[in-house]
């Protein structure tokens, strides 16, 4: 779904009178969109407590911890999901500007199937990661 949210806002296009400054004029609303984007990466990366019940279920010794691979195993899944989501904060943001909305696909809004489409994909990866 992520591929299409990008790939999707590439084939659209630059929106005429894109805007990229920032949507608050105060300095409390840019101090709240800082932290609302903070927030963001926070949820988008909330994969971190799963780890360690993972870890305590690897065997591991003082010659052998199992944090080394647990380590690696990290550092790959942080880098995949960087590579799903980098790109369509990017794109999003080259395309719509400020006017983007917090969920790319309802900027999108065509073709309809398409963004149907990378709904569903939203629900199963929703459903599938649900604990």
């Amino acid at each position: 779904y992520s591929t299409i949210a990008w790939a999707t806002s590439v084939n659209k296009g630059q929106q005429l009178d894109v805007d990229y400054s920032l949507r608050a004029s105060t300095n409390v609303g840019k101090f709240f969109g800082v932290l609302s984007a903070l927030g963001d990466i926070a949820f988008a990366y909330a994969g971190h407590n799963v780890v360690l019940e993972i870890q305590a279920s690897l065997p591991s010794t003082p010659e052998k911890p199992s944090k080394k691979p647990m380590w690696k195993g990290v550092i790959f899944a942080y880098i995949i999901v960087a590579l799903c989501y980098f790109p369509v904060a990017l794109v999003g943001y080259w395309a719509f500007g400020n006017s983007v909305e917090d969920n790319v696909l309802i900027s999108l809004s065509k073709p309809a199937w398409l963004i149907a489409a990378a709904n569903m994909f939203v629900v199963i990866h929703v459903i599938g990661s649900y604990q």
